[in-house]
């Protein structure tokens, strides 16, 4: 069966989307009157492939789904949004006819928010379901043009991995020439260069740092990436290329011909402005340990500054070697 159209008031509650995930016919349809009558934005999927494949569309702040399903079952469902960087931070709430512990232990070990046994009762999904969403935007305070994780969330995730003492890298990125693209196409297609910059990031981290890799989105045209230690350069390497391939297409024609942009100043003067570019600093765990999250941030930064001035015309990153 396909998907359902997205339905619900787009003013709803807070404007938040759920996917719902059940296998049987009449519960989704009932799930999606309900909530849709709440004021929530919906879809339906009807086994977990199908969910996936939604879920990475439309990137839901919720998702309901049942834990026995054909195929691929709730659980299975849960582990696969996890491990995808464009899915990790999404909200879960599974839904069983079995109340076992064991159930909800396993439901909770692998990412699930919260656990809701049949039959329930609207007002109380309803109340979970906000519960949820209330703790997810407080914990995460998400980005409403990424969608990715915001300063909480990435002093969390770096803070985590340092209290661990684990080996890490972060990657500090930005953005060169953005003003000058913001103030010749306007702010529209400005957002369509944070957007760009979002999937690259997004994309590479989970290509060369896999399921241990974590993009956040710090504000404006700064980015965070947090991954294995090995994995930093690597993925700095592939962000560059990625960056330097595919940025020019942001750009019309003619000023991606010539590799310019030319801008007037407020003196009335004009001035060119190569393409944009991007630039990171990496700190890691190498040769030095971190105490805090914001020393290994101050690196990272320290770092992005430096290759900035090393090249200023073109992506590229640099690495700290310094030792503690």
């Amino acid at each position: 069966m396909e998907p359902s159209d997205e339905v619900g008031r787009a003013d709803g509650p807070a404007g938040e989307r759920i996917l719902v995930v059940d296998d049987d016919p009449f519960i989704a349809r009932l799930l999606e009157i309900e909530l849709s009558a709440s004021g929530y934005s919906v879809r339906v999927a009807h086994d977990g492939e199908q969910a996936l494949q939604i879920a990475r569309e439309v990137s839901p702040d919720l998702v309901l789904c049942d834990v026995m399903m054909p195929n691929m079952d709730g659980f299975e469902l849960t582990r696969r949004l996890r491990q995808d960087a464009r899915t990790s931070s999404v909200s879960i709430i599974m839904l069983t006819a079995r109340g076992l512990s064991s159930d909800k232990l396993e439901g909770f070990s692998i990412g699930a928010d919260d656990y809701i046994v049949k039959p329930f009762d609207t007002p109380e999904l309803l109340a979970r379901i906000r519960g949820v969403l209330r703790r997810s935007k407080e914990m995460r305070a998400q980005s409403p043009l990424t969608g990715l994780p915001g300063n909480v969330r990435i002093e969390e995730e770096i803070e985590a991995r340092v209290r661990d003492e684990r080996n890490f890298a972060i990657l500090y990125a930005d953005l060169d020439n953005f003003k000058a693209f913001n103030d010749h196409y306007g702010f529209m297609r400005g957002d369509q260069v944070i957007q760009f910059t979002s999937r690259v990031l997004q994309e590479v981290a989970l290509e060369i740092a896999g399921d241990d890799a974590f993009v956040g989105h710090v504000g404006g045209d700064d980015f965070v990436v947090v991954c294995g230690m090995e994995q930093g350069v690597p993925t700095a390497e592939r962000i560059v290329e990625r960056f330097d391939a595919e940025a020019p297409a942001l750009y019309d024609p003619e000023e991606r011909a010539r590799g310019f942009i030319e801008v007037e100043n407020r003196r009335g003067e004009v001035q060119r402005f190569p393409l944009v570019s991007i630039s990171i600093g990496i700190a890691s765990t190498e040769r030095r340990r971190y105490s805090h999250h914001a020393e290994a941030v101050a690196i990272a930064t320290e770092m992005k500054g430096f290759t900035k001035l090393q090249a200023p015309e073109t992506s590229s990153w640099a690495i700290d070697r310094r030792t503690s």
